[in-house]
């Protein structure tokens, strides 16, 4: 495998409540190991039908918010067609579309080019699966 290319699967918990996951602890443990202080780009995806990836500011009530905005725009009731798992299950299917499950960001010099506020995030509304899978994948 070329060292231009490097990816690892971070296996996350994020148990039985809508949640936000800060990940950018995780991501630059990765790049110091996987970049060698080149630029490039990470790629952060998470395969799951039910999850996605956002970058904003947490800690500070914006994680909250989002979670408070999902919820206004997609109900947690009996108005979806996909009606497995728990109560309004199939506004998580929906999720995505609207916090895709992937980002893309850039490295300078080995280190993830955030905004001062700005945060990677795992965003998981779906309360019947506690386990997730991210992918990290360095190009550079």
């Amino acid at each position: 495998m070329s060292t231009a290319f490097t990816t690892r699967t971070l296996n996350i918990t994020t148990g039985t409540t809508e949640t936000v996951t800060d990940l950018t602890a995780d991501c630059a443990a990765f790049l110091n190991e996987a970049a060698g202080g080149r630029d490039g780009l990470l790629n952060v995806f998470v395969p799951h039908a039910t999850a996605g990836i956002a970058i904003l500011e947490t800690g500070a009530g914006s994680d909250e918010d989002l979670l408070a905005a999902l919820h206004d725009l997609l109900p947690s009731d009996n108005r979806w067609r996909h009606r497995h798992g728990s109560p309004g299950h199939g506004r998580d299917h929906v999720l995505p579309a609207l916090v895709p499950p992937h980002a893309t960001l850039p490295v300078v010099v080995g280190r993830l080019e955030l905004g001062t506020w700005q945060s990677v995030c795992l965003v998981d509304t779906n309360i019947d699966n506690v386990n997730r899978q991210v992918r990290l994948s360095f190009l550079g």
